[in-house]
């Protein structure tokens, strides 16, 4: 599909690196006006830079989303300096890797004010604004855990979790409502991002994504799909798809599978450092791009993404097919 403008207005919140950053530089190739929402300067800067490049514009809005008089700060600045908001993007997170009996409790409501309710401020700086205007697009990025929670990142999958039944509530409203204001949220899987460089453990050895791994890149690419294409909620790689669909029915067996599995799927060769610093309570510094330390192991491209974002070409070019079929089955019997 065609940008609907040259110039939409689009603000990401996690802009500053991870699958935020890689979503900066899929809008900055629609040289879209692009209000950028982190912590971080020095990365928050790095993406200024590739959207200027790319021919688009950028507002640089250094806020923690914890803060809901921040978040809206920079909603008011984003229309003030390139006028209404098309689309809202609620991407920021922080998570802890830890077994749920050693957390803390300011730990448990720090990831929850930062991953749940930075997508709520968001979502309600957003509509402030669109509902007025009966326009908008909210695209909240969700993952395979907000369906199916996993060991060790019990605040995260928590969060997600709430952030899905947030999403189901808020749709429902603007349904009734009959507004034209769309909510939608994609479920991701396992992504290459710098996270697992900063975020803070408790595991014995170095964290990562769970296989299979996709690169930022994909993720972008499905965000900037479904914030132009009217879909309730779009699922990224099998992994994910599987996951949420075995829950429903056998979620009994994943807990005594992920029981086996999940503690070293998320943790590979090296013992972890511990006095390297994490993002929990404030940004590490430097500008750490969109990829993380797992190029060699992760995919650059996702077939199922592509069948189910032109399922519709498919199923049309399966008609034209069968039509064929019949007809050419006909004239066979004719003669």
């Amino acid at each position: 599909m065609a940008p609907e403008s040259p110039s939409e207005v689009v603000v990401i919140t996690g802009a500053s690196a991870g699958i935020g950053r890689a979503t900066v530089r899929e809008f900055a190739r629609r040289q879209a006006r692009i209000g950028l929402v982190a912590r971080g300067v020095d990365g928050l800067e790095g993406a200024r830079r590739e959207v200027e490049a790319a021919g688009g514009e950028a507002l640089v809005l250094p806020i923690d989303v914890a803060d809901p008089d921040q978040v809206e700060a920079a909603a008011a600045a984003v229309e003030a300096r390139f006028g209404p908001i098309d689309i809202w993007i609620n991407d920021a997170m922080t998570s802890v890797f830890s077994p749920a009996k050693e957390m803390e409790p300011s730990e448990y409501r720090r990831v929850t004010e930062v991953t749940y309710l930075g997508s709520v401020y968001g979502t309600l700086a957003a509509l402030q604004r669109m509902l007025p205007r009966d326009r908008g697009v909210i695209v909240q990025v969700g993952s395979a855990l907000a369906y199916r929670g996993i060991p060790l990142q019990s605040a995260y999958c928590g969060a997600k979790h709430a952030i899905q039944g947030f999403t189901e509530s808020v749709r429902c409203e603007l349904e009734h409502d009959g507004s034209k204001v769309r909510i939608t949220m994609v479920q991701l899987p396992a992504v290459n991002t710098p996270q697992f460089g900063w975020i803070k453990s408790r595991l014995p050895r170095q964290a990562q994504p769970v296989p299979p791994i996709y690169q930022p890149e994909v993720a972008a690419r499905a965000i900037s799909w479904a914030a132009h294409h009217r879909r309730r909620e779009l699922d990224v790689g099998v992994s994910t798809a599987l996951a949420i669909e075995l829950n429903k029915f056998i979620p009994g067996l994943l807990d005594h599978y992920l029981a086996r599995t999940g503690y070293d799927s998320q943790q590979y060769d090296g013992p972890r450092d511990p006095d390297r610093p994490n993002d929990l309570w404030e940004p590490v510094p430097g500008d750490h791009g969109a990829r993380g330390a797992f190029d060699d192991r992760a995919h650059a491209h996702c077939p199922q993404l592509w069948l189910d974002t032109h399922r519709r070409w498919l199923a049309g070019a399966a008609a034209l097919g069968g039509l064929a079929f019949l007809v050419g089955r006909d004239r066979q019997a004719r003669r």
